[in-house]
């Protein structure tokens, strides 16, 4: 008789612990796409090396004259594709690309550059620098804020100053003359997500 008890006892022990158990799974929905400590991780690994790649091109000296490889002629970033006036193949072929393409595209990982400004009238405008896509909710975001003024040169496609200035009255660059003081200040943004 006392066999029989402990036995109905360890079968109703049993059926309650998996009772809990199913109630419990049913409470929480995990998924793939369910946040978890290692995706966040993944994501501020991201905006750390998004954050290193502009300190590099700022400490070798390559964040401006990117932003300067200019076409005054054609009116877009040189050698882009497409009639378009940014990257969408790639980085550009200058140091701050080399810089992008050995931080991001080396391991996977999906990135966008915009250049953010305000315009004469005052609101800030978005420009594309190099566009992979669409970012997936859990991009990450570094930025680097550069000021140009009326004396700096546009770059040519070899990456050298040519005489083209931004305070010129003939120059078509995609950022606009606030008329001031400097010619702007430029906020260059990376977004980077996990492909």
């Amino acid at each position: 008789m006392r066999a029989q008890a402990h036995t109905l006892e360890a079968i109703v022990s049993g059926m309650l612990l998996l009772a809990s158990l199913v109630f419990a799974l049913q409470m929480t929905a995990v998924t793939p796409l369910s946040a978890s400590t290692s995706s966040q991780h993944i994501e501020n690994q991201q905006q750390a090396i998004g954050h290193g790649v502009l300190a590099s091109a700022v400490a070798e000296g390559a964040l401006k004259p990117a932003v300067l490889y200019w076409d005054n002629s054609t009116a877009q970033f040189h050698n882009t594709a497409g009639g378009r006036e940014y990257y969408t193949n790639g980085p550009p072929d200058n140091r701050f690309g080399e810089l992008l393409e050995r931080a991001f595209d080396q391991r996977g990982i999906a990135y966008n550059v915009y250049l953010r400004f305000q315009n004469t009238q005052g609101r800030t405008v978005t420009t594309r620098y190099v566009y992979s896509g669409e970012p997936s909710d859990n991009a990450v975001r570094a930025s680097h804020t550069i000021t140009l003024m009326d004396d700096d040169h546009l770059r040519d496609a070899d990456g050298t100053r040519n005489s083209t200035r931004l305070g010129d009255p003939a120059t078509d660059y995609t950022v606009s003359d606030t008329g001031k003081n400097v010619y702007n200040t430029v906020s260059v943004e990376v977004v980077a997500w996990r492909i």
